[in-house]
Order: structure tokens, then C-alpha cells, then sequence
């Protein structure tokens, strides 16, 4: 057998990522790529202008992954987000708090490390209490609930639960080949209705969509191809070299910042390693930093008053625990988990949609009885 150097390809993997993950900040401080955003512009003003870069960034997304699918790269099966049980109630449920929350808290986790690379005070906050929250939920008090409760019900299936591998299994059709068809309709599909208005084809609508679509499928392809290993030295079985899950792993950014502030506490100890999810954080938030000192629109910025701080407070909790209850965010799920078409990433969308509206709405309310 070939003698396998694990630490020089997660150093490849790491250092990949970290990249990727600097990109995505710069792209998303440039454009302002927010899902809440595109959410609340919608519900506010009838502005669906960041809506469409999102569909794009979903839509490249969607092409990109499953074109390696077809090419023999990838599986989604070997993914956190297309295994064969669908928690239903958890992705909703988690996907609803989520949606809540990041309104609540003026942004989702990705949007949360690219404002504190702009000079936001408030979203440092933000990012500890999420953390704490999120932790909780993965091996904590909340995580006991959790596991107790929403997470067993769940309907089990033979299969992988992504739309290619439930097709070939039902026409008897070979997956490649259907994940290749699927990919190109509901992601070009996507692509089309983006670019359809002319406020889909603006600057900042290609850049934002078609640049973070890109990192998506990009940190795939470094998870799922580059840090592959078909039979580790140690356990004799394959890994996802430089991941949390053991598996492969995109962009995500509920988790992954729980795991990093358990780094930074538990450094000392040797267990702790660095890992995609770890570094991504980090790479986001540097990203932003070079974009927004460079373009001079870097400005320091607190909370204005206590309902502020209540409301961001509340928010990062609801955003903590939704989001490792729906196994994803507005990336992990809304672009990271849909671009594998699996059927628990589509829920959970729905659910962190269904909760921003609600939580636009709220805020209208309240500001309406306040005046």
C-alpha cells in the first residue's frame, strides 16, 4: 500500500479552505450577500434584487456539486446533509428558531463574521453567544433535548435522501446520470430565473451569486476529492481529511463557530485541531477585514440601546440552537446542504425563510405601535 502523509494533505485541505473562506468574506462584504437581507428587502420594499443573487449562488451551487457527482468525484451520501434518515421536525423546527433568530440579531452566522470583519462590536457579541448556544445544542443541555425530542421523529428511507439517488433507486436509472439531469434543471433552473430581470444581472447580483455559488462547490471539491482518503493508515477505512463530521464538508457557520471558540479555550490541548469548519470562520472574517479597509468602510459600531442588545442577544441564542437543530444556516443548509438536492436541506430552507418573514414582520409591528 502507497504511504499516505495525513499531515500534509490536511495542511493542503486547511489552507485550501482558509482561502475559499477569505474569498467568501471578500465577496460578501462587497456585495452585501445577506440572506436576511434579501428576506427583509422583499418583505420591506418589494426589492428582490439580493434575493436573485442568493437563487444564483444557490443555482451555480447546485451545478457545480453535482457535476462532480456525475463526473464520479462525489456523494452526496458521504455528506452530514443526504444520509438516509430525514429529521423532518428537526430541519423545520431548527430552520424556523434560525430564520427568527438572525433578524432578531441583523444577520445569519456568515453575515455575523463579515460584519465583525467590518468593525462591528456587536456582532463579536453575537458570535460568543452563538457559540455558547450552538455548543450547548451539539453536546450540551440543549443537545440532551434535542436528541429526546424532535430529533426522533424522522422517517427512515432505503436510500440516501438526495433527490438523485431517490431517482435512480425509483426509475432504476444510474445516479451520475440523474444527478447530472437534476443538477442541470434545478440548478440551471435557478440560474435562468436569477438572471431573468435586469436587476438579476447587476454587478454586484454576478459577483455575489456567482462568486459565493462557486466557493460552495469549491470547498466540495477540497473536502470530497482533495482531503479524500480511500483507507486511512490508522483505521483502515476512508476519511474527509480536516473535518468535524468525518465526512465531507462545505461552507457552514452555526457549528463550525462553536467548534472554533472551543479552540481558542481548549488550545493547550493536543486534541483540538484545526478543521475546515475552524479555519473557515477565521478566513471569513479576514476577508471581510481586507475588503473593508481597503474600500475605507470599515467603521467600529456598538449596540444603541437595551432593547438592541436584548434583541441581538435573544437572537444569537435562537440562531445557536436552530441552527445545529436544523443541522445547518442560511450557507449549511440554504446553499452547502441544497446543492447536494437533499430532501432535509429543501425543509430546512423553508423553515429559516418561514422564520425571517415572521421576524420582519414582528419588527414592523413593533415599530408600528411604537410611533
Amino acid at each position: 500500500m502507497q504511504d499516505i502523509n495525513l499531515g500534509a494533505i490536511a495542511s493542503q485541505v486547511l489552507w485550501a479552505a482558509f482561502a475559499l473562506a477569505v474569498a467568501f468574506g471578500a465577496i460578501a462584504q462587497r456585495t452585501h450577500f445577506c440572506t436576511m437581507g434579501a428576506v427583509a428587502d422583499i418583505v420591506n420594499i418589494g426589492d428582490w434584487s439580493r434575493m436573485r443573487m442568493w437563487g444564483l449562488a444557490i443555482g451555480v451551487a447546485m451545478l457545480g456539486f453535482n457535476t462532480m457527482v456525475a463526473l464520479g468525484w462525489i456523494d452526496a451520501g458521504k455528506s452530514i446533509y443526504a444520509g438516509p434518515r430525514i429529521i423532518w421536525l428537526s430541519n423545520a423546527l431548527g430552520g424556523l428558531l434560525f430564520g427568527f433568530g438572525m433578524v432578531l440579531a441583523s444577520g445569519c452566522g456568515s453575515k455575523t463574521l463579515v460584519r465583525i470583519g467590518g468593525g462591528n462590536l456587536k456582532s463579536v457579541v453575537v458570535f460568543v453567544v452563538l457559540g455558547i448556544a450552538a455548543f450547548a445544542t451539539l453536546k450540551g443541555i440543549t443537545g440532551v433535548a434535542r436528541v429526546a425530542t424532535v430529533d426522533r421523529v424522522a422517517v427512515d428511507l432505503a436510500a440516501s435522501q438526495d433527490l438523485p439517488s431517490l431517482a435512480a433507486g425509483a426509475f432504476g436509472v444510474a445516479k451520475p446520470w440523474a444527478a447530472h439531469v437534476l443538477g442541470t434543471l434545478l440548478g440551471g433552473g435557478l440560474v435562468v430565473w436569477a438572471l431573468a430581470r435586469r436587476e438579476g444581472r447587476s454587478r454586484d447580483v454576478l459577483l455575489g451569486g456567482l462568486g459565493i455559488g462557486a466557493v460552495i462547490a469549491a470547498m466540495w471539491w477540497v473536502s470530497g476529492r482533495l482531503g479524500y482518503v480511500a483507507e486511512d493508515p490508522n483505521t483502515l477505512q476512508e476519511a474527509f481529511v480536516g473535518t468535524n463530521s468525518q465526512r465531507m464538508e462545505s461552507l457552514s457557520f452555526v457549528a463550525p463557530i462553536a467548534y472554533s471558540i472551543d479552540w481558542l479555550i481548549f488550545f493547550s490541548d493536543k486534541s483540538k485541531v484545526l478543521t475546515i469548519g475552524i479555519v473557515s470562520t477565521a478566513g471569513v472574517i479576514v476577508g471581510s477585514a481586507l475588503v473593508a479597509l481597503a474600500t475605507r468602510t470599515f467603521r467600529w459600531e456598538g449596540f444603541g440601546s437595551v432593547e438592541d442588545t436584548g434583541n441581538h442577544l435573544v437572537g444569537a441564542v435562537l440562531m445557536g440552537v436552530g441552527g445545529v437543530t436544523a443541522m445547518g444556516c442560511t450557507v449549511g443548509q440554504g446553499l452547502s446542504g441544497v446543492s447536494t438536492l437533499a430532501l432535509g436541506s429543501f425543509i430546512a430552507l423553508a423553515g429559516i425563510i418561514a422564520g425571517a418573514v415572521l421576524a420582519v414582520r414582528y419588527q414592523v409591528w413593533r415599530l408600528e405601535r411604537s410611533v
